[in-house]
């Protein structure tokens, strides 16, 4: 394990002054670079980027571009693991094949000592028949629970990285070059090296360049390297696991694959696989895992080098962006000390969202809703690492008390760097206050669209791309006449309502559906059923786009299924119109916590009782309308609103009510906090230790005593509980 703050707290020793010092490192030889950020902190993931974008580096979020991955990773199985996971198309080259497939240029940055015994080769034979699981047996078990996208409200079961092992393949021989090794590397030789190839290397090879000021032997702090394979390559890697020993017939060309002889072993197991039912589920898989590459592709090649995408690996170097200076101006305000004074938080670094208040409204929020409009292009455009790190910064401004004036103010916060400080260089000295960027998301043909389906009720970022790059449509009504025969039932209610749901909201009508409710559930049970609006509007927000509600009962029995007699029961009086999930995932589980390991798929932050409902008020005024003289059925004046009914045991209910009134940035550093400082798993059917799997009650419910009175004393117990000072509602607008 690194040290979490090594990298933050680093910093590169000044030259001394001579003639032959060397000026800083420079990265602009080596091709397009990824950070992994498996076990990096955010902090120290955007000091990482720092480093490598001041020197010149072409760094790439996208690690399908990368020819070079830099990580905290020292173990080859863990290096293949996080390639797989990034949808990287390789064929793992053998170590004692290395020396064939480098160039000759290549092989002396090696730096043997002059004494040492020439590395031995594993013979062919004991390569080619030795089985997989032997292999596997030999290298330790590395944790894997963090892998992936990141998020923290995924499950926490590692997943086997053995079963996702790419069968090795013995690689083409490239031309040697015989002529003698210079003393240093040139720039071809750079791309040369790189060449239909990608590296793993340890993330102490940068600081170590950083430090010394020059590139270091990548060889020294090598984990991993494969071979690239071509982007339209479609057959699947066999799993090492399900492959029996074979024998490789040694006569095939160097840029053939080697002919296989699977003998009677082979034949058995072909057939087996032939009769087997779950054949059909691998094929789909497959054909799902490949059409949503397919449907990436597409979009990467739509947005490479736009201004609002984060790719760098194509951008010109005359338009990079360089450090910013500091002003005459901007310096003088710091003598003077006019400037405002810095908040606890900002001095004392706290870059989780839930250990500060952040109000509804921001002094900033002009320049805010800028950096919104780029965080949803991410999002469309399939950046999620730029969407979580946009998240982090609006966050990090919302909160700053004051204007800001200076991008120092900026490079101060915490979650906020030198692309935030550029944009908001950019944004100030715009006559228009308006980044280049927004501009262009604006104007963008393909954003309108995606944007345009993003906005439909049950269409996410993925399926919005699929629409588009998939289907083919361009518009609402090439969805109804083309396919609307292919979308899920809420796709279509969210269709047919599209600028109904667009409308947001009053307040009095979001308490009189609160109300209504509230009633239904009190006639279906008792009058000690208790109902909380949560939401933006428990947030303090003036309009809302749905409703979202939470009932609980002080009687543990009294909740169980609910959700299902409160639904019926408005049903009947006409209030809902369309009942489109139901969801009894928390009584099926005897209303407990979430178990901390689960195999059940989907398990996220919310896995309590819920309905997502259609809501129209039947209350109108019929006079005077020429229909209702004639006896006919009049039309319901009021529209379609979305409401979301939730239930929760009123032994958790703080948990519930805490997570589902925050705003999205708050709940999800609300979880990493707990995680990181507390070690415990957050989510809003309560809390677990992460070590043993056990209930946390912060609530008092286990004594009769102690039980809280209303959900607002549980909610405030569950700040207290977690060591986080209590937040109200309207200071947890992060967004």
């Amino acid at each position: 394990m690194h040290q979490g703050s090594a990298f933050t707290s680093f910093e590169q020793e000044p030259a001394p002054p001579t003639s032959s010092a060397p000026l800083g490192l420079d990265l602009t030889t080596f091709p397009s670079i990824y950070v992994l950020h498996t076990h990096v902190p955010l902090a120290e993931l955007h000091g990482i980027e720092h480093h490598l974008t001041t020197s010149g580096a072409l760094l790439t979020y996208d690690i399908r571009e990368a020819r070079l991955v830099l990580g905290y990773i020292s173990k080859p199985r863990r290096a293949k693991f996080e390639l797989q996971a990034g949808n990287v198309r390789f064929r793992e080259i053998q170590s004692s094949d290395l020396a064939k497939l480098a160039p000759q240029s290549h092989r002396h940055l090696k730096r043997e000592p002059p004494d040492s015994p020439p590395l031995k080769r594993r013979r062919l034979e004991e390569s080619a028949t030795r089985s997989p699981t032997d292999q596997s047996t030999a290298s330790e078990h590395e944790d894997s629970s963090t892998a992936g996208s990141g998020t923290e409200d995924e499950n926490d079961a590692a997943a086997d990285p053995l079963s996702q092992l790419s069968m090795s393949q013995p690689p083409t021989s490239p031309t040697i070059d015989s002529s003698p090794p210079p003393e240093v590397a040139s720039l071809s030789e750079n791309q040369t090296d790189f060449a239909n190839r990608i590296k793993v290397v340890n993330i102490q090879w940068l600081k170590e360049s950083v430090r010394l000021g020059e590139p270091q032997d990548l060889q020294t702090f090598l984990v991993y390297e494969a071979e690239l394979l071509p982007s339209d390559s479609c057959s699947p890697t066999p799993d090492p696991l399900t492959t029996i020993p074979i024998q490789v017939e040694i006569g095939h060309r160097a840029d053939e694959l080697p002919r296989v002889n699977f003998g009677a072993r082979g034949a058995i197991l072909r057939r087996a696989e032939a009769d087997s039912p779950s054949k059909a589920k691998t094929r789909a898989y497959y054909s799902k895992a490949f059409k949503r590459d397919r449907i990436s592709d597409a979009a990467r090649r739509d947005f490479s080098n736009r201004s609002f995408t984060s790719s760098t690996s194509q951008e010109p170097s005359s338009q990079r962006r360089h450090l910013l200076h500091q002003t005459t101006s901007e310096y003088e305000e710091e003598l003077s000390g006019t400037s405002p004074p810095m908040p606890d938080w900002v001095l004392q670094n706290k870059l989780y969202s839930c250990e500060r208040a952040t109000p509804l409204n921001s002094p900033n929020d002009t320049f805010i809703a800028q950096l919104k409009e780029i965080k949803v292009a991410r999002l469309l455009t399939n950046d999620e690492i730029g969407v979580r790190a946009y998240s982090t910064s609006i966050a990090s401004l919302a909160a700053y008390p004051y204007e800001i004036l200076s991008t120092t103010e900026i490079l101060a916060l915490p979650g906020c760097d030198q692309k935030i400080a550029h944009l908001f260089h950019e944004w100030q000295n715009s006559p228009a206050r308006c980044i280049q960027a927004v501009q262009d998301i604006q104007n963008d043909p393909a954003l309108k669209v995606l944007r345009l389906f993003y906005e439909i009720w049950g269409v996410g970022a993925t399926t919005a791309r699929e629409f588009y790059y998939d289907k083919k449509w361009r518009d609402l009504d090439d969805i109804v006449e083309f396919g609307w025969g292919s979308l899920g039932r809420v796709q279509q209610i969210g269709v047919k309502y599209y600028d109904e749901f667009l409308l947001k909201i009053p307040r009095v009508e979001v308490e009189a559906i609160a109300d209504i409710v509230k009633r239904h559930a009190q006639k279906v049970v008792d009058e000690r059923v208790q109902c909380i609006i949560v939401g933006g509007y428990r947030r303090g927000k003036p309009e809302s786009g749905d409703v979202d509600l939470i009932l609980s009962h002080p009687e543990q029995s009294a909740t169980a299924g609910l959700v299902d007699k409160v639904v019926s029961s408005l049903e009947k009086e006409g209030w809902i119109t369309h009942t489109l999930t139901l969801s009894l995932t928390n009584t099926k589980r005897g209303q407990e916590t979430l178990p901390y390991i689960t195999n059940t798929k989907g398990a996220g932050f919310d896995t309590l009782d819920k309905a997502l409902v259609v809501w129209q008020d039947q209350v109108y005024d019929c006079k005077g309308r020429a229909d209702a003289a004639e006896g006919k059925k009049l039309k319901n004046p009021h529209p379609h609103r979305r409401v979301d009914i939730i239930i929760s045991p009123w032994r958790t209910v703080g948990c519930a009510v805490a997570g589902w009134t925050s705003g999205t940035t708050f709940q999800r550093d609300l979880r990493r906090y707990v995680k990181k400082v507390k070690g415990w798993k957050f989510d809003s059917s309560g809390v677990r230790e992460r070590g043993s799997g056990k209930w946390i009650d912060l609530e008092g419910w286990a004594d009769l005593k102690t039980r809280c009175k209303d959900a607002y004393e549980a909610e405030r117990r569950v700040f207290e509980g977690l060591g986080l000072e209590y937040r109200e509602p309207w200071d947890r607008c992060t967004g």
